[in-house]
């Protein structure tokens, strides 16, 4: 069974390592990435990742009990509401957070099959990066690229917003554009650049999403890099009224037509 541990100072090096994690957007020393929530630490465990230690609130150690039962060489760190509310990095924090070895993807996994790999060019905004996570596994993307300069996949708001599909999906991260660029061409992925509807440029209708392919999405303000966007055809979703969508709506509206493409040919 896991094994308990009590915590009342904010001087704890536990605490003091994902307070630093939560601050940097990223790992912790070790190499762990911090997932808050119980339904996070829930998709971790349906997931197969590792989960070393659970840290919980007083109020909810019961549940965390619950939730960790049986599970052996893990470590439940239990903490007064007030001292883990100060490190959690959500203002209602629900009072848990697990320490999860986040999964070791290789290139290649990215293009399995017929591959939809999702590419995020400097896309910055976390929750978008999550959201956009998600939605690539709702709809059967093979895998997803977080270019150099976009958020990390191990913020916490980013896992937050995957709601566990980064547990699940290959992704890469840091990767540079070019080097990007050239895996992709080495695999023979056709690109789609995502950019704003107007003269000139091809509707979503008109796109075959059916082959080796791969969707672009560019950064909140600057769109797609030159890099990418050179070897990418333009594609864009017909809008009435506006020029252009949230960056996490317009990827779920490319990856369901590309889902409803593949499912009406197979």
């Amino acid at each position: 069974m896991a094994k308990l541990e009590t915590i009342t100072s904010a001087a704890n090096p536990l605490l003091k390592d994902v307070r630093r994690a939560i601050a940097r957007g990223g790992l912790t020393e070790d190499g762990w990435c911090v997932a808050e929530t119980f339904h996070l630490l829930e998709e971790a465990l349906r997931s197969d990742c590792e989960v070393k230690t659970v840290l919980a609130a007083e109020s909810v150690r019961s549940a965390a009990e619950a939730h960790v039962r049986g599970l052996r060489g893990l470590k439940l760190v239990v903490a007064p509401d007030a001292l883990l509310q100060s490190v959690s990095g959500t203002e209602s924090s629900q009072g848990v957070l697990a320490l999860v070895k986040p999964p070791a993807w290789k290139l290649e996994q990215l293009f399995r099959g017929c591959p939809l790999v999702v590419v995020l060019d400097g896309l910055q905004d976390p929750g978008n990066c999550g959201a956009i996570a998600r939605t690539a596994e709702a709809f059967g993307a093979t895998g997803v690229l977080f270019l150099r300069g976009s958020a990390s996949p191990y913020n916490p708001k980013t896992l937050r917003a995957s709601a566990g599909s980064l547990f699940r999906i290959p992704f890469l991260h840091g990767v540079d554009a070019a080097l990007a660029r050239a895996a992709l061409q080495q695999n023979k992925v056709e690109l789609y650049a995502g950019v704003p509807a107007q003269g000139g440029v091809r509707s979503l209708a008109e796109v075959d999403l059916t082959r080796r392919c791969g969707v672009i999405i560019g950064n909140e303000a600057r769109g797609v890099g030159r890099e990418l966007r050179s070897a990418a055809l333009d594609v864009a979703i017909p809008t009435v009224g506006v020029e252009s969508l949230n960056a996490a709506v317009a990827a779920g509206i490319l990856l369901y037509e590309a889902r409803r493409q593949r499912a009406l040919a197979s």
